[in-house]
Protein backbone atom coordinates (compact mmCIF):
# COMPACT_ATOMS: atom_id res chain seq x y z
CA UNK A 1 0.00 0.00 0.00
CA UNK A 2 2.87 2.37 0.86
CA UNK A 3 4.45 1.58 -2.50
CA UNK A 4 1.20 2.49 -4.27
CA UNK A 5 0.92 5.69 -2.22
CA UNK A 6 4.46 6.64 -3.26
CA UNK A 7 3.60 6.10 -6.94
CA UNK A 8 0.43 8.21 -6.62
CA UNK A 9 2.35 10.96 -4.79
CA UNK A 10 5.09 11.01 -7.44
CA UNK A 11 2.48 11.07 -10.21
CA UNK A 12 0.65 13.96 -8.54
CA UNK A 13 3.94 15.82 -8.14
CA UNK A 14 4.83 15.34 -11.81
CA UNK A 15 1.36 16.37 -12.98
CA UNK A 16 1.38 19.38 -10.64
CA UNK A 17 4.82 20.52 -11.87
CA UNK A 18 3.76 20.08 -15.50
CA UNK A 19 0.61 22.08 -14.89
CA UNK A 20 2.65 24.88 -13.29
CA UNK A 21 5.11 24.93 -16.20
CA UNK A 22 2.28 25.10 -18.73
CA UNK A 23 0.72 27.94 -16.73
CA UNK A 24 4.04 29.85 -16.72
CA UNK A 25 4.38 29.38 -20.48
CA UNK A 26 0.87 30.76 -20.90
CA UNK A 27 1.60 33.76 -18.65
CA UNK A 28 4.88 34.55 -20.44
CA UNK A 29 3.15 34.30 -23.80
CA UNK A 30 0.31 36.47 -22.55
CA UNK A 31 2.78 39.13 -21.31
CA UNK A 32 4.59 39.09 -24.65
CA UNK A 33 1.22 39.30 -26.40
CA UNK A 34 0.26 42.42 -24.45
CA UNK A 35 3.66 44.02 -25.15
CA UNK A 36 3.33 43.28 -28.88
CA UNK A 37 -0.20 44.65 -29.00
CA UNK A 38 1.08 47.87 -27.46
CA UNK A 39 4.01 47.97 -29.89
CA UNK A 40 1.58 47.39 -32.78
CA UNK A 41 -0.41 50.45 -31.74
CA UNK A 42 2.81 52.50 -31.66
CA UNK A 43 3.87 51.30 -35.11
CA UNK A 44 0.45 52.03 -36.58
CA UNK A 45 0.60 55.55 -35.17
CA UNK A 46 4.08 56.01 -36.68
CA UNK A 47 2.83 54.76 -40.05
CA UNK A 48 -0.03 57.24 -39.94
CA UNK A 49 2.38 60.05 -38.98
CA UNK A 50 4.79 59.19 -41.82
CA UNK A 51 1.95 59.03 -44.35
CA UNK A 52 0.66 62.40 -43.19
CA UNK A 53 4.16 63.90 -43.43
CA UNK A 54 4.67 62.36 -46.89
CA UNK A 55 1.46 63.96 -48.11
CA UNK A 56 2.68 67.38 -46.94
CA UNK A 57 6.13 66.95 -48.49
CA UNK A 58 4.56 65.70 -51.72
CA UNK A 59 2.49 68.88 -51.91
CA UNK A 60 5.60 71.01 -51.38
CA UNK A 61 7.47 68.93 -53.98
CA UNK A 62 4.72 69.58 -56.48
CA UNK A 63 5.04 73.34 -56.01
CA UNK A 64 8.84 73.04 -56.23
CA UNK A 65 8.60 71.15 -59.54
CA UNK A 66 6.21 73.74 -60.92
CA UNK A 67 8.67 76.44 -59.87
CA UNK A 68 11.49 74.53 -61.56
CA UNK A 69 9.50 74.23 -64.79
CA UNK A 70 8.80 77.96 -64.67
CA UNK A 71 12.49 78.74 -64.19
CA UNK A 72 13.52 76.35 -66.95
CA UNK A 73 11.15 77.93 -69.47
CA UNK A 74 12.36 81.47 -68.78
CA UNK A 75 15.94 80.73 -67.87
CA UNK A 76 17.23 84.16 -68.93
CA UNK A 77 14.72 85.99 -66.68
CA UNK A 78 16.15 84.55 -63.44
CA UNK A 79 19.46 85.03 -61.72
CA UNK A 80 21.92 82.17 -61.23
CA UNK A 81 21.06 82.16 -57.51
CA UNK A 82 17.33 81.80 -58.22
CA UNK A 83 17.96 78.99 -60.72
CA UNK A 84 20.24 77.16 -58.28
CA UNK A 85 17.73 77.60 -55.44
CA UNK A 86 14.87 76.20 -57.58
CA UNK A 87 16.90 73.13 -58.53
CA UNK A 88 18.10 72.51 -54.95
CA UNK A 89 14.65 72.91 -53.45
CA UNK A 90 13.06 70.48 -55.93
CA UNK A 91 15.88 68.00 -55.36
CA UNK A 92 15.65 68.36 -51.55
CA UNK A 93 11.94 67.56 -51.54
CA UNK A 94 12.52 64.52 -53.74
CA UNK A 95 15.16 63.24 -51.31
CA UNK A 96 12.81 63.80 -48.35
CA UNK A 97 10.05 61.90 -50.16
CA UNK A 98 12.38 59.00 -50.90
CA UNK A 99 13.47 58.83 -47.23
CA UNK A 100 9.86 58.93 -46.02
CA UNK A 101 8.79 56.24 -48.50
CA UNK A 102 11.61 54.03 -47.27
CA UNK A 103 10.65 54.68 -43.65
CA UNK A 104 6.99 53.92 -44.43
CA UNK A 105 7.95 50.67 -46.13
CA UNK A 106 10.06 49.59 -43.14
CA UNK A 107 7.29 50.47 -40.69
CA UNK A 108 4.70 48.56 -42.73
CA UNK A 109 7.00 45.55 -42.84
CA UNK A 110 7.51 45.77 -39.08
CA UNK A 111 3.74 46.06 -38.57
CA UNK A 112 3.14 42.94 -40.68
CA UNK A 113 5.78 41.02 -38.72
CA UNK A 114 4.17 41.99 -35.42
CA UNK A 115 0.74 40.96 -36.66
CA UNK A 116 2.11 37.55 -37.71
CA UNK A 117 3.79 37.11 -34.32
CA UNK A 118 0.53 38.07 -32.61
CA UNK A 119 -1.33 35.32 -34.48
CA UNK A 120 1.22 32.74 -33.33
CA UNK A 121 1.22 34.03 -29.75
CA UNK A 122 -2.58 33.97 -29.52
CA UNK A 123 -2.48 30.36 -30.70
CA UNK A 124 0.18 29.56 -28.08
CA UNK A 125 -1.86 31.19 -25.30
CA UNK A 126 -5.01 29.34 -26.33
CA UNK A 127 -3.23 25.97 -26.50
CA UNK A 128 -1.52 26.54 -23.13
CA UNK A 129 -4.90 27.38 -21.57
CA UNK A 130 -6.37 24.18 -22.99
CA UNK A 131 -3.45 22.09 -21.75
CA UNK A 132 -3.54 23.74 -18.32
CA UNK A 133 -7.27 23.01 -18.07
CA UNK A 134 -6.76 19.37 -19.07
CA UNK A 135 -3.89 18.98 -16.60
CA UNK A 136 -6.08 20.49 -13.86
CA UNK A 137 -8.79 17.95 -14.61
CA UNK A 138 -6.27 15.10 -14.33
CA UNK A 139 -4.70 16.52 -11.16
CA UNK A 140 -8.01 17.12 -9.40
CA UNK A 141 -9.34 13.74 -10.43
CA UNK A 142 -6.23 11.95 -9.15
CA UNK A 143 -6.21 13.89 -5.88
CA UNK A 144 -9.95 13.58 -5.20
CA UNK A 145 -11.20 11.09 -2.66
CA UNK A 146 -13.66 9.06 -4.70
CA UNK A 147 -14.42 6.69 -1.81
CA UNK A 148 -17.08 9.07 -0.46
CA UNK A 149 -18.74 9.19 -3.86
CA UNK A 150 -18.68 5.38 -4.13
CA UNK A 151 -20.39 5.01 -0.73
CA UNK A 152 -23.20 7.39 -1.71
CA UNK A 153 -24.07 5.90 -5.12
CA UNK A 154 -24.48 2.14 -5.61
CA UNK A 155 -23.35 2.07 -9.19
CA UNK A 156 -19.57 2.65 -8.98
CA UNK A 157 -19.15 3.22 -12.69
CA UNK A 158 -21.88 5.86 -12.81
CA UNK A 159 -20.53 7.58 -9.72
CA UNK A 160 -16.99 7.66 -11.06
CA UNK A 161 -18.27 9.27 -14.25
CA UNK A 162 -20.31 11.69 -12.15
CA UNK A 163 -17.26 12.64 -10.06
CA UNK A 164 -15.21 13.26 -13.19
CA UNK A 165 -18.08 15.24 -14.70
CA UNK A 166 -18.20 17.48 -11.62
CA UNK A 167 -14.47 18.19 -11.91
CA UNK A 168 -14.76 18.83 -15.65
CA UNK A 169 -17.74 21.10 -15.05
CA UNK A 170 -15.75 23.07 -12.46
CA UNK A 171 -12.82 23.41 -14.83
CA UNK A 172 -15.12 24.39 -17.70
CA UNK A 173 -16.71 27.01 -15.47
CA UNK A 174 -13.31 28.37 -14.43
CA UNK A 175 -12.21 28.41 -18.07
CA UNK A 176 -15.44 30.13 -19.11
CA UNK A 177 -15.05 32.77 -16.41
CA UNK A 178 -11.37 33.22 -17.25
CA UNK A 179 -12.21 33.67 -20.93
CA UNK A 180 -15.10 36.04 -20.14
CA UNK A 181 -12.86 38.15 -17.93
CA UNK A 182 -10.02 38.07 -20.49
CA UNK A 183 -12.24 38.82 -23.50
CA UNK A 184 -14.44 41.26 -21.59
CA UNK A 185 -13.15 43.44 -18.71
CA UNK A 186 -9.45 42.56 -19.14
CA UNK A 187 -9.54 43.35 -22.85
CA UNK A 188 -11.47 46.55 -22.20
CA UNK A 189 -8.99 47.61 -19.49
CA UNK A 190 -6.09 46.97 -21.88
CA UNK A 191 -7.94 49.08 -24.44
CA UNK A 192 -8.41 51.80 -21.82
CA UNK A 193 -4.65 51.82 -21.12
CA UNK A 194 -3.79 52.10 -24.81
CA UNK A 195 -6.40 54.75 -25.49
CA UNK A 196 -5.34 56.77 -22.45
CA UNK A 197 -1.84 56.95 -23.94
CA UNK A 198 -3.40 57.90 -27.26
CA UNK A 199 -5.38 60.69 -25.55
CA UNK A 200 -2.19 62.11 -24.09
CA UNK A 201 -0.58 62.07 -27.52
CA UNK A 202 -3.62 63.67 -29.16
CA UNK A 203 -3.60 66.39 -26.49
CA UNK A 204 0.05 67.23 -27.12
CA UNK A 205 0.11 66.78 -30.91
CA UNK A 206 -3.37 67.93 -31.96
CA UNK A 207 -5.85 69.74 -29.76
CA UNK A 208 -7.53 69.61 -26.35
CA UNK A 209 -10.97 69.36 -28.01
CA UNK A 210 -10.01 66.20 -29.91
CA UNK A 211 -8.54 64.73 -26.71
CA UNK A 212 -11.77 65.57 -24.85
CA UNK A 213 -13.80 63.82 -27.54
CA UNK A 214 -11.63 60.74 -27.15
CA UNK A 215 -12.16 60.87 -23.36
CA UNK A 216 -15.93 60.87 -23.89
CA UNK A 217 -15.59 57.79 -26.07
CA UNK A 218 -13.34 56.16 -23.47
CA UNK A 219 -15.93 56.79 -20.75
CA UNK A 220 -18.41 54.63 -22.70
CA UNK A 221 -15.87 51.80 -22.83
CA UNK A 222 -15.32 51.99 -19.06
CA UNK A 223 -19.08 52.01 -18.46
CA UNK A 224 -19.51 48.95 -20.66
CA UNK A 225 -16.65 47.20 -18.84
CA UNK A 226 -18.25 47.92 -15.46
CA UNK A 227 -21.55 46.43 -16.65
CA UNK A 228 -19.71 43.31 -17.87
CA UNK A 229 -17.96 42.89 -14.49
CA UNK A 230 -21.27 43.18 -12.68
CA UNK A 231 -22.83 40.55 -14.95
CA UNK A 232 -19.97 38.11 -14.30
CA UNK A 233 -20.26 38.67 -10.53
CA UNK A 234 -24.01 38.09 -10.70
CA UNK A 235 -23.45 34.81 -12.58
CA UNK A 236 -21.09 33.66 -9.83
CA UNK A 237 -23.63 34.44 -7.13
CA UNK A 238 -26.57 36.84 -7.19
CA UNK A 239 -25.77 39.38 -4.48
CA UNK A 240 -29.49 40.07 -4.17
CA UNK A 241 -29.67 36.83 -2.16
CA UNK A 242 -27.72 38.50 0.65
CA UNK A 243 -29.69 41.74 0.48
CA UNK A 244 -33.25 40.80 -0.49
CA UNK A 245 -33.61 37.07 0.12
CA UNK A 246 -34.77 34.08 -1.90
CA UNK A 247 -38.16 35.17 -3.29
CA UNK A 248 -37.15 38.60 -4.72
CA UNK A 249 -33.93 37.12 -6.14
CA UNK A 250 -35.79 34.26 -7.83
CA UNK A 251 -38.31 36.72 -9.25
CA UNK A 252 -35.55 38.90 -10.69
CA UNK A 253 -33.59 35.92 -12.04
CA UNK A 254 -36.60 34.33 -13.75
CA UNK A 255 -37.63 37.65 -15.29
CA UNK A 256 -34.10 38.10 -16.69
CA UNK A 257 -34.09 34.47 -17.87
CA UNK A 258 -37.40 35.03 -19.67
CA UNK A 259 -36.16 38.17 -21.43
CA UNK A 260 -32.81 36.68 -22.39
CA UNK A 261 -34.03 33.28 -23.66
CA UNK A 262 -37.41 34.33 -25.10
CA UNK A 263 -39.28 31.65 -23.11
CA UNK A 264 -42.42 32.48 -21.10
CA UNK A 265 -41.78 31.99 -17.37
CA UNK A 266 -44.56 32.18 -14.77
CA UNK A 267 -43.41 32.59 -11.15
CA UNK A 268 -45.73 32.30 -8.14
CA UNK A 269 -44.97 32.03 -4.44
CA UNK A 270 -47.18 31.23 -1.47
CA UNK A 271 -46.93 31.15 2.28
CA UNK A 272 -44.44 33.06 4.37
CA UNK A 273 -42.08 35.55 2.75
CA UNK A 274 -39.32 35.18 5.34
CA UNK A 275 -35.56 35.03 5.28
CA UNK A 276 -34.00 31.58 5.48
CA UNK A 277 -30.46 30.61 6.49
CA UNK A 278 -27.94 31.75 3.91
CA UNK A 279 -26.75 28.29 2.82
CA UNK A 280 -30.38 27.21 2.55
CA UNK A 281 -31.37 30.12 0.28
CA UNK A 282 -28.34 29.50 -1.95
CA UNK A 283 -29.18 25.78 -2.29
CA UNK A 284 -32.86 26.45 -3.11
CA UNK A 285 -31.91 29.12 -5.64
CA UNK A 286 -29.46 26.76 -7.38
CA UNK A 287 -32.09 24.00 -7.52
CA UNK A 288 -34.57 26.27 -9.30
CA UNK A 289 -31.80 27.59 -11.54
CA UNK A 290 -30.71 24.07 -12.51
CA UNK A 291 -34.28 22.89 -13.15
CA UNK A 292 -35.15 25.90 -15.31
CA UNK A 293 -31.92 25.69 -17.31
CA UNK A 294 -32.39 21.92 -17.82
CA UNK A 295 -35.89 22.55 -19.16
CA UNK A 296 -34.65 25.26 -21.52
CA UNK A 297 -31.66 23.26 -22.79
CA UNK A 298 -33.30 19.87 -23.28
CA UNK A 299 -37.10 20.22 -23.44
CA UNK A 300 -37.62 23.11 -25.91
CA UNK A 301 -40.59 24.42 -23.88
CA UNK A 302 -42.91 27.27 -24.76
CA UNK A 303 -43.60 27.99 -21.08
CA UNK A 304 -41.97 27.21 -17.74
CA UNK A 305 -43.88 27.50 -14.45
CA UNK A 306 -42.12 27.92 -11.11
CA UNK A 307 -44.04 27.72 -7.83
CA UNK A 308 -42.60 27.94 -4.33
CA UNK A 309 -44.36 27.69 -1.00
CA UNK A 310 -42.62 28.40 2.30
CA UNK A 311 -44.41 26.68 5.18
CA UNK A 312 -43.40 26.83 8.85
CA UNK A 313 -41.62 23.46 8.64
CA UNK A 314 -41.09 22.87 4.92
CA UNK A 315 -40.33 24.47 1.56
CA UNK A 316 -42.09 23.06 -1.49
CA UNK A 317 -40.95 23.94 -5.02
CA UNK A 318 -42.50 22.84 -8.31
CA UNK A 319 -40.92 23.49 -11.69
CA UNK A 320 -43.11 22.51 -14.63
CA UNK A 321 -42.58 22.84 -18.38
CA UNK A 322 -44.63 21.98 -21.47
CA UNK A 323 -41.61 20.69 -23.44
CA UNK A 324 -40.96 17.42 -25.19
CA UNK A 325 -40.40 15.45 -21.97
CA UNK A 326 -38.49 12.18 -21.55
CA UNK A 327 -38.74 8.71 -20.07
CA UNK A 328 -37.36 8.90 -16.46
CA UNK A 329 -36.78 5.13 -16.28
CA UNK A 330 -34.28 5.32 -19.16
CA UNK A 331 -30.90 6.63 -18.07
CA UNK A 332 -29.48 8.93 -20.68
CA UNK A 333 -25.70 8.95 -21.06
CA UNK A 334 -24.17 12.19 -19.83
CA UNK A 335 -27.36 13.39 -18.09
CA UNK A 336 -25.70 14.57 -14.89
CA UNK A 337 -27.99 17.56 -14.30
CA UNK A 338 -30.70 15.53 -12.54
CA UNK A 339 -28.09 13.56 -10.58
CA UNK A 340 -26.61 16.83 -9.34
CA UNK A 341 -30.05 18.06 -8.28
CA UNK A 342 -30.71 14.83 -6.38
CA UNK A 343 -27.38 15.16 -4.60
CA UNK A 344 -28.16 18.75 -3.58
CA UNK A 345 -31.63 17.76 -2.30
CA UNK A 346 -30.13 14.83 -0.36
CA UNK A 347 -27.69 17.19 1.36
CA UNK A 348 -30.71 19.23 2.49
CA UNK A 349 -32.38 16.00 3.71
CA UNK A 350 -35.24 16.65 1.32
CA UNK A 351 -37.08 14.76 -1.39
CA UNK A 352 -37.31 15.21 -5.14
CA UNK A 353 -39.83 13.67 -7.51
CA UNK A 354 -39.51 13.92 -11.29
CA UNK A 355 -42.50 13.11 -13.47
CA UNK A 356 -42.20 13.18 -17.25
CA UNK A 357 -43.42 11.51 -20.41
CA UNK A 358 -42.38 12.01 -24.03
CA UNK A 359 -44.32 14.95 -25.53
CA UNK A 360 -46.05 15.55 -22.17
CA UNK A 361 -43.62 17.89 -20.49
CA UNK A 362 -41.86 17.50 -17.13
CA UNK A 363 -42.72 18.25 -13.50
CA UNK A 364 -39.98 18.53 -10.87
CA UNK A 365 -41.35 18.56 -7.30
CA UNK A 366 -38.95 19.30 -4.45
CA UNK A 367 -39.74 19.23 -0.73
CA UNK A 368 -37.14 20.33 1.83
CA UNK A 369 -37.66 20.37 5.63
CA UNK A 370 -36.90 23.53 7.57
CA UNK A 371 -36.59 21.95 11.00
CA UNK A 372 -32.86 21.30 10.67
CA UNK A 373 -32.03 24.42 8.68
CA UNK A 374 -31.79 26.87 11.55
Amino acid sequence: MNFLDDIIEQTLGTVGDSREQIFQIGEQSRSELEALEKELVEVRLKVATVIEKSDRIQLHAKFARNRLVEVSKAFESFSNEEVREAYEQANDYQIQLAVLKQEEMQLREKRDQIERRLVNLRDTVERSDQLAGQMSVVFNFLSSDLKVVTDVIEDAKEKQAFGLKIIEAQEDERKRLSREIHDGPAQMMANVMLRSELIERIYHEKSAEEALEEIRSLRKVVKSSLAEVRRIIYDLRPMALDDLGLIPTLSKYLKTFEEHNKVAVEFRHFGRDVRLPQHFEIALFRLVQEAVQNAYKHAEPREIQVKIEIKPTKVIMIIKDDGKGFEPSIKKEGSFGLIGMRERVNMLKGEIDIQSKPKKGTIVAIGVPLTNSN
